[in-house]
């Protein structure tokens, strides 16, 4: 991150190994989007999972031309 534009933004897929992959300093930096971008995370896997419980994917068209 020191060599990176003062515009760049870190992430990283938790968990994340602080002292070998990432410092301190750059994971709790105000660049680092890693706890942003994990809060996502539960979201989706319940979207996911109630699509697949109620029946929701066959709303969605075929994609291939196989099916």
């Amino acid at each position: 991150m020191a060599e990176a534009s003062p515009h760049a933004v870190f992430m990283h897929c938790l968990p994340a190994h602080r002292g070998q992959e990432v410092t301190n300093a750059v994971m709790d930096s105000p660049q680092s989007a890693v706890f942003d971008q994990a809060e996502g995370r539960p979201a989706r896997a319940e979207a996911i999972l109630m699509l697949l419980l109620w029946g929701g994917a066959s709303r969605f068209p075929v994609r291939s031309a196989h099916a």
